[in-house]
């Protein structure tokens, strides 16, 4: 291994044994280093020399020393049904790593083959689907939305069923927590209100530090009301960018409000408040519209698990900010969008219409408010260009325009900050799609190319214009199955 500054801890396993299983992982077979993040290397303290000698810990076949691997266990609501049989079915949690900087790191080795919670599973991941994560972690992270991260992937030599033969990849996945409200699930149902006062403690010690020193109901109502807002936000983030999580169980609800498992995903592109993005959510339970109410739905699982350990009035009392924070932030998130900064009645109204043009007019969400961004330098052009009927362009570029005169701010200013909150390029699924197929063919390149895009989605990039194109046809509305 190469020259490191962190400290290694197992803290998870402080927890009460029934939280988990010791597993060691299955090797994969001539793996290769597809990809080294080594930005975020740096950033968790430590200096890779040579990337192909993290290849044999990707697959499985070696540890570092000090790796201690664990299956994690958890139960969760999956598609609004309570299912006990859950935990991790393919990924070991490795050790956990704390920075210079202080800031702890799970690693989390996705793809190491089977554990007592794979159900009927393999334990396998697949290289599509490996991909996939990686990039819209990354992506996630340079749209400034709190996620996981992607440390490096393998790709192997295995052949791995699913629809059809593919081949196996495992991801190193890191996140400051890899604890779920699902983990409170099993707690409260399963193991009683000492393991889930345990399993509360230890979440706020290590994420929660500032509220050690209240007295316990105290702490647990501020913690529970975090969690809460954190969720919230969280969300309003991913609907301001046109994000789709596509499988919001409560098992992928992260305790600290990161996104969470990145299974099939999407970034709208024709604006579709109803898109569903899963072809395995038949009821449309997780459209990009519902979103934020299957939030609160979780945040009320949550508030169910922990009814043993808090009182009713507190709980509910904390699940009352979720719609607070919630619409506060989203409406923060949308005034900078559109460059709104002094407060007006009206602004509410405008911010709802423009969702229900968007919708009606299948305009592409992304450009849009790029387009929006740049009035100034590059006129209404690339604004009415998205509309099949230039005329509601301009009935509702005239409304705007009346609005930006109450605004104090100069055009140069406003529209520098408007880029900065409005990307340029985002993970479409057909980029994406391009890239898996380069790479089932052994050219990693474009993925990395892609990769080196996303980390700066606001900048202008002129020798990567071909990223913020539209989609042709076949790349739209791209809905991407579970089976991963």
């Amino acid at each position: 291994m190469s020259k490191n500054s962190f400290q290694v801890e197992h803290r998870y396993l402080e927890l009460p044994d029934s939280f988990y299983s010791r597993v060691q992982p299955s090797p994969l077979s001539e793996p290769r280093m597809v990809c080294f993040n080594q930005a975020l290397a740096s950033d968790m303290g430590f200096l890779v020399r040579d990337e192909n000698d993290w290849a044999a810990i990707g697959a499985g076949a070696e540890l570092l020393e000090g790796m201690d691997p664990v299956a994690m266990k958890y139960t969760g609501h999956q598609f609004g049904m309570y299912n006990p049989e859950l935990g991790d079915g393919r990924g070991l949690l490795l050790w956990e790593t704390v920075g210079p900087d202080g800031t702890r790191w799970d690693w989390h080795l996705k793809g190491a083959g089977t554990t007592p919670y794979s159900r009927f599973g393999d334990g396998r991941a697949v290289l599509r689907s490996t991909i996939r994560e990686y990039l819209c972690s990354e992506a996630m992270h340079g749209l400034g939305i709190p996620t996981t991260r992607a440390l490096f992937m393998i790709s192997a030599k295995d052949p791995v069923r699913r629809e059809s033969i593919e081949t196996a990849a495992a991801l190193m996945r890191v996140a400051k927590s890899h604890i779920r409200f699902g983990h409170f699930e099993f707690a409260a149902h399963h193991e009683g209100p000492e393991a889930l006062k345990t399993l509360l403690e230890h979440v706020i010690a290590l994420h929660f530090p500032h509220l050690i020193s209240l007295p316990e109901e105290q702490r647990y109502a501020r913690w529970f009301e975090e969690v809460v807002e954190r969720t919230a936000r969280l969300i309003a983030k991913w609907q301001a960018v046109g994000f789709c999580h596509g499988v919001m169980n409560s098992d992928n609800m992260s305790i600290i409000g990161d996104t969470f498992d990145y299974g099939p995903f999407a970034f709208l592109d024709d604006f579709d408040a109803g898109f569903v993005c899963n072809h395995s959510d038949h009821e449309g339970r997780y459209a990009y519209n519902r979103q934020p109410q299957v939030g609160f739905i979780n945040c009320q699982y949550l508030a169910n698990a922990l009814l043993p350990i808090m009182d009713e009035d507190t709980v509910r009392r904390g699940l009352r900010r979720y719609e607070t924070a919630y619409n506060e932030h989203f409406k923060h998130q949308m005034l900078a969008k559109l460059g709104l900064e002094e407060a007006d009645g009206s602004d509410m109204g405008l911010i709802m219409d423009t969702f229900s043009m968007l919708h009606e007019h299948r305009v592409d969400y992304t450009r849009f408010f790029r387009g929006l961004s740049n009035l100034h330098d590059h006129g209404t052009a690339p604004v009415r260009d998205l509309f099949a009927d230039r005329s509601v362009a301009d009935e509702w570029l005239e409304r705007y325009e009346a609005r930006l005169q109450k605004e104090t701010r100069g055009h140069d200013e406003r529209e520098y900050a408007m880029r900065r909150v409005n990307p340029k390029y985002i993970l479409r699924n057909y980029l994406a799609q391009q890239v898996i197929l380069e790479a089932q063919n052994g050219d990693y390149e474009p993925m990395k190319e892609l990769l080196k895009v996303l980390e700066k989605p606001f900048d202008e990039q002129p020798e990567y214009e071909k990223y913020a194109a539209l989609p042709p046809d076949w790349g739209k509305h791209l809905n991407i199955s579970c089976s991963s």
